[in-house]
């Protein structure tokens, strides 16, 4: 008697209706359920040059480094229930900085940053 079996055990694939496939579609279209949002969209970046842009619909977050730009835009969608008219995408560069106390040197993060164009007349609250 033999302890493993050259035959491929085969299991029937239950059918699915087409309105549950057009849900699973669409999720993995946009690259973000409700529960990876918070690994999109990181935190709003909240500097000088961002704040100027606000005034003209324009708002910086740093995204994950995977993320793309429909999948930010589904974020901002889920997040803030505004529709972005554009996005930009920048990657930050990882850079060496030396510690002064220590002499070593390591570097600094680096990672991704989005610009979310709105239309005129909407806006997002930013805590």
């Amino acid at each position: 008697m033999a302890l493993f079996s050259r035959k491929q055990k085969t299991q029937a694939k239950p059918e699915t209706k087409p309105e549950e496939k057009k849900n699973v579609r669409t999720e993995t279209i946009a690259g973000a359920s409700g529960s990876n949002l918070a690994h999109i969209l990181r935190n709003p970046r909240i500097t000088e040059k961002a704040s100027m842009h606000m005034s003209m619909g324009v708002y910086a977050f740093d995204v994950d480094s995977a993320a793309t730009k429909q999948s930010i835009a589904h974020a901002v969608y889920l997040l803030y229930s505004v529709r972005p008219r554009a996005i930009r995408v920048v990657n930050i560069p990882r850079k060496t900085k030396r510690n002064s106390r220590t002499g070593k040197s390591g570097m600094t993060g680096g990672g991704k940053k989005a610009y979310v164009y709105l239309k005129k007349g909407e806006s997002i609250t930013l805590t």
